[in-house]
């Protein structure tokens, strides 16, 4: 039999009140045990679970695209893209770890969001910015995994359908029955309290993240050492063989975009941080699982599309991994397929937690007496122990989930769309917010050299963001014209 009682509010929220305790269980030292210096229940975060957080978010299925993109950009450039934007978001990350705690890194107060790392640093409008920047990605990234996954589970039905009747049978799987089970797969998940208990299916997404691109990249060695004979050069498609001028161009813009967003995380970092436990300091285990996360992110990174583009040459693929077919090997390819959707449904829930932690803690803040926001009731769970259900969380993350999942049936062609919300988000979240912060905080002198340095970072930055939204735009125009209301995959 469930229990009701009302509780305080734990999770990721704008502006946190300290809960209220009753003096005499303050003055008990078992509650001292339990909880951080801000009142909140014992962080217990590690660097590894952060590491798996983090790759988690980085190692999205953008990671299917740079074969494609090193075919645009070639063996010179390619490489050198991928190293380049490795190191920026590396850099403008260990600045936004610092920025949790405000204004000392180590013993400031704690920002529990993004936003309110940018309130206690910058303040005025570029709070608003930052959070219009940030929650908009995250919104979108949510709609653009229910595609992809669905996607995913279609191609597994199809390398079965043809295995089964053979390769001229006609196949035609409909996507929106695989939506809707990915949305109720998402429901149960969304019921999951927040970051701080997000670790384990992390850890698992991140396994998946690992294994189909490990599959990705053994099939393509083994093409390569197959003998097939493909095209590539030092500057990658070639004008006037492989596309036009003006496609040479939009392409490299694209390739661009797709390498410098397929490392941002910088939408959830703050985040992910807050899980940590206070010791060793917060920032310093954040740079090490931000070492660690980037480190292999960037080591698969270059496999998968270095070992793809010496695959399948200037002809890559958007999705490598369809470069292989639908047939022979056929459980293999629904391996890497299965592993795509179980690590998308992971990655959901880490983007989808400050969604669900802003709204949650602007409705406590709002009506916190209202019965309906504030109650939970304790229940039993066999092999799990007490879960506490809120009839509020219950009700509008399962309208956020499926409000998502409707956006994605009659918008098949989002993920074009997802290019430009990552161009306009990448240069505010992951690097000009991040280096005014670091300038405010170490109060860097203006005009000095290091001053210097940090705005040509910035500057260039911008660029990459206004070339990326460039080609994201012209991709999606085409992509529009083009477009025919799917049914099947």
């Amino acid at each position: 039999m469930a229990k009701e009682f009302q509780k305080n509010p734990m999770f990721i929220e704008q502006n946190h009140p300290q809960p209220h305790h009753n003096s005499a269980v303050i003055e008990n030292g078992d509650f001292r045990k339990n909880v951080d210096e801000d009142g909140r229940p014992k962080r217990s975060g590690t660097w590894v679970t952060a590491s798996a957080h983090i790759i988690t978010a980085v190692i999205g299925s953008g990671v299917l695209s740079l074969a494609w993109a090193n075919a645009q950009l070639g063996w010179a450039a390619g490489p050198a893209v991928l190293m380049a934007f490795s190191f920026i978001t590396y850099f403008t990350s260990t600045l936004l770890a610092d920025c949790y705690r405000a204004p000392d890194p180590v013993t400031g107060k704690r920002n529990y969001t993004y936003m309110a790392a940018v309130k206690a640093y910058l303040g005025g409008r570029k709070v608003q910015l930052c959070g219009l920047a940030q929650y908009g990605n995250l919104v979108g990234i949510t709609v653009g995994y229910t595609i992809t996954a669905s996607i995913s589970m279609v191609a597994v039905k199809r390398s079965n359908c043809f295995h089964k009747e053979g390769h001229s049978a006609k196949c035609s799987i409909s996507n929106y029955p695989f939506m809707i089970i990915f949305a109720c797969i998402q429901i149960i998940l969304s019921q999951i309290p927040n970051f701080h208990d997000l670790s384990w299916l992390s850890i698992l997404a991140a396994v998946m993240s690992f294994a189909y691109s490990l599959i990705g990249v053994g099939l393509s060695i083994a093409k390569v050492v197959g003998g097939t004979h493909v095209k590539t050069t030092l500057t990658g498609v070639e004008v006037g063989i492989d596309v036009t001028g003006s496609e040479k161009v939009w392409r490299t813009f694209q390739a661009i975009g797709d390498i410098a967003f397929a490392y941002a995380f910088s939408t959830v970092l703050i985040e992910i941080q807050d899980t940590l436990r206070s010791s060793p300091p917060e920032n310093r285990s954040m740079k090490k699982a931000t070492f660690a996360g980037i480190m292999t992110t960037t080591t698969f990174y270059i496999l998968c599309g270095c070992v793809g583009y010496a695959a399948f040459g200037n002809n890559a693929p958007g999705n490598f991994l369809t470069g292989f077919g639908f047939y022979e090997p056929f459980w293999l390819i629904d391996l890497a397929n299965v592993c795509i959707a179980i690590h998308l449904i992971g990655a959901y829930q880490v983007f989808c937690q400050p969604i669900y932690g802003l709204v949650e803690g602007f409705c406590n803040k709002r009506w916190p007496e209202n019965k309906f926001i504030s109650r939970e009731y304790a229940m039993n769970i066999p092999f799990h122990g007490v879960y506490y259900l809120s009839p509020f969380k219950l009700v509008w993350r399962t309208a956020y989930v499926v409000v998502t999942t409707l956006v994605a049936m009659i918008f098949p062609f989002f993920n074009d769309f997802l290019g430009l919300l990552g161009a306009a988000s990448f240069w505010p979240l992951t690097v000009y917010f991040p280096i005014e912060m670091h300038i405010v905080q170490s109060k860097i002198p203006k005009y000095s050299f290091r001053w210097n340095m940090l705005k040509i970072l910035s500057g260039a930055c911008l660029i990459v963001s206004i070339v990326a939204a460039a080609g994201s735009i012209q991709g999606l125009a085409t992509d529009v014209k083009t477009y025919k209301p799917f049914k099947t995959q």
